[in-house]
């Protein structure tokens, strides 16, 4: 899980989202609705924190900056949501009513515990 930053009205607004790295494009995907994706559409500049742990124990975490994109394709939001769906081993189908959001990768920084 990662916990995704957004700012709205000028205040940070965070909040854990399911993701996937897409290797291909070097891409952060996402599938969102809500709070997150009307800020997003009003301000694109956002950041992602993910942690690895391994029995309650910090194993390494990473902090992106990037600039996100709301990609709205039905189809290329369907394909993305079954690959997200699978990594966290939900059904194909699960948040329909969600819509795809890239985010670009301007700048990382980790930690190995």
């Amino acid at each position: 899980m990662a916990h995704l930053g957004t700012c709205v009205d000028g205040r940070p607004h965070v909040a854990p989202v399911w993701y996937r790295y897409d290797e291909s494009d070097e891409v952060v995907e996402i599938v969102t609705t809500g709070r997150k994706l009307a800020n997003v559409r009003e301000n694109p500049q956002v950041a992602l924190s993910i942690q690895q742990d391994e029995a309650g124990e910090a194993q390494w975490m990473v902090s992106l900056l990037g600039t996100a994109t709301v990609v709205d394709d039905d189809d290329r939001t369907e394909r993305a949501r079954e690959r997200i769906n699978a990594k966290y081993d939900a059904e194909p189908e699960a948040y329909a009513e969600n819509t795809l959001v890239r985010i670009a990768v301007g700048s990382a920084s980790y930690r190995t515990y």
